[in-house]
């Protein structure tokens, strides 16, 4: 019989109990095959809503295409590229309701639009125009480019719903990147220690920008960070779109029934650069990996599935494609359209209450018409 000190000091063996711990969901295999009938099953995903989360994973990938265009052309400022991530961010997505409030990161612009908001003050945003930050009516929060802060701001989201007793709760989206920063574990501890109504979402693409996920952190799956706040962690096949829908639709369960917050891990890939301001994925990975994580993008084995069901064909998509193109090209004509802000305009906007300082420069620029 071993000791039971010498078994606690054992710690190459925590080391192999911690990646034995968090096995990968899966539903949908690579070549779109239902590997867990117990797990679509419990999907509860009708023909109509496989279909309607076919389209929202489309509508993505034609207006990530579309957007990396108008960035390349100098028509639209930030853009972070979505390919490879619709069912990390499409499918998860599908499985919260309008109650629920959404906390972006600068990269889940797609998850936005689902949620009602328009593309063309998507397109705003990007442009940094101020009409971009206006939300009315639509349970989001403008997409947050301070790393990580968008988990502490679901935490508070997510407690209040809890204290109101709402059938709602927050989800927020951030990159392996976003799991190395403080604000991502203060978010989580402070919502697992309230029990928040809150689901928390890292999509683990590989990469920090150029940083490699090994090297950003020791532990062996970033789902553990949420074990060090606990509360419930799993790891999800970011590529499969039937488990990560399943994923976020138990965790917002478990939440919203009043049981605290839930983190999942999507195992996903960035197929295109970090972001089109002159990131160069090349210097920093391979050709071939980028190649090999194409063979599993989430739209060849969802297309699969659905083509053997008779769901969806290549002339549905076609058709599907151009219509979004036609709502995309209303909403590129409709944000040009808008006035261009003045250089007095940016500061008052900057601020709900200008200072002494701000309010004297925005005098200044009104007075020479700027």
């Amino acid at each position: 019989m071993m000791s039971q000190a010498l078994e606690i000091l054992n710690f190459e063996q925590q080391l192999q109990v911690q990646d034995d711990s968090f096995k990968e969901l899966s539903v949908l295999d690579k070549d779109g095959n239902i590997i867990d009938e117990a797990g679509f099953e419990a999907a509860e995903l009708s023909d109509d809503k496989l279909v309607e989360l076919m389209k929202r994973m489309i509508k993505q990938l034609v207006l990530n295409e579309r957007s990396v265009k108008l960035a390349k052309q100098g028509r639209l400022g930030f853009v972070a590229p979505t390919r490879g991530q619709e069912a990390s961010q499409t499918a998860t997505s599908f499985a919260f309701n309008d109650a629920d409030y959404l906390m972006p990161g600068y990269r889940d612009i797609p998850q936005m639009i689902h949620k009602g908001f328009p593309i063309y003050k998507a397109f705003l945003w990007s442009r940094g125009h101020h009409e971009g930050n206006l939300m009315e009516g639509i349970n989001t929060w403008f997409p947050q480019i301070i790393i990580g802060a968008q988990f502490v701001e679901a935490a508070g989201i997510g407690l209040g719903m809890k204290k109101r007793q709402l059938d709602a709760c927050a989800y927020t989206y951030t990159g392996d990147g976003g799991s190395s920063q403080g604000d991502t574990y203060e978010g989580m501890n402070i919502a697992g220690a309230f029990k928040a109504n809150a689901v928390f979402i890292i999509q683990n693409n590989g990469y920090a920008i150029s940083t490699p996920r090994k090297v950003q952190t020791a532990a062996t799956h970033l789902a553990s960070k949420g074990w060090g706040a606990g509360i419930p962690s799993i790891v999800v096949d970011g590529m499969d779109a039937i488990a990560c829908y399943l994923a976020a639709k138990k965790a917002r369960e478990w939440t919203v029934a009043g049981n605290g917050p839930v983190l999942i891990e999507t195992m996903t890939d960035r197929l295109e650069p970090h972001s089109m301001s002159g990131d160069d994925p090349l210097r920093y990975r391979t050709k071939e990996s980028i190649e090999e994580w194409q063979k599993l993008e989430p739209l060849i084995r969802m297309r699969i599935f659905l083509e053997n069901k008779n769901l969806w064909n290549e002339a549905i998509e076609s058709e599907y494609k151009e219509e979004v193109n036609a709502e995309i090209d209303d909403a590129v004509k409709k944000a040009d359209n808008v006035q261009k802000q003045k250089v007095s305009e940016f500061i008052e906007t900057t601020f709900e209450q200008p200072g002494f300082v701000q309010a004297e420069q925005i005098e200044k620029f009104r007075e020479a018409g700027k």
